[in-house]
């Protein structure tokens, strides 16, 4: 069975005091409701292998966040392997979304557990601008490494 995999979008922008702040989301549903601490996501989602990552990165962010991905030139971050097996690979490109114009996509789950009842909830319940050191404890902790990669592709501006 082939590894299943994911690709996403980080977008980062320049601030006036020279530094950069990164957009990410808090994941929805129940199980993160309560959580902040690595319970937020780049937009990312999985892709089947008739798809480019590419592809797949572009698609995620707009149907998580209900807005097409910024225009620019994109730039890879590389790759991650998540706790849970997933390989994750993640571009980045500068732009600046409004967090109020998100209008984030939905899921489906049974909701209590064995309830029968199905509900639906965000993908990402609220997104928000942070430097990458504030976004660190916040990202899953899989993701990290992006943040990383994005400050020391930017020559070390944070």
């Amino acid at each position: 069975m082939p590894d299943k995999r994911s690709a996403g979008l980080l977008v980062f922008r320049r601030t006036a005091a020279g530094g950069v702040e990164v957009l990410i989301g808090h994941m929805g549903g129940p199980f993160w409701s309560s959580r902040e601490e690595s319970a937020w996501s780049i937009p990312k989602g999985e892709y089947e292998p008739d798809e480019t990552p590419e592809a797949a990165a572009r698609r995620e962010f707009q149907e998580e966040l209900g807005l097409p991905a910024p225009d620019g030139a994109w730039f890879a971050l590389g790759e991650a392997r998540q706790r849970n097996g997933k390989l994750v690979t993640v571009w980045a490109v500068e732009g600046d979304l409004d967090p109020a114009e998100i209008v984030p996509g939905t899921f489906v789950m049974e909701w209590p557990p064995r309830s029968g009842v199905r509900e639906a909830f965000p993908e990402i319940d609220r997104v928000g601008w942070f430097t990458p050191e504030a976004a660190a404890p916040l990202l899953v902790s899989g993701q990290r490494v992006f943040l990383e990669q994005l400050t020391a592709r930017l020559g070390g501006l944070a």
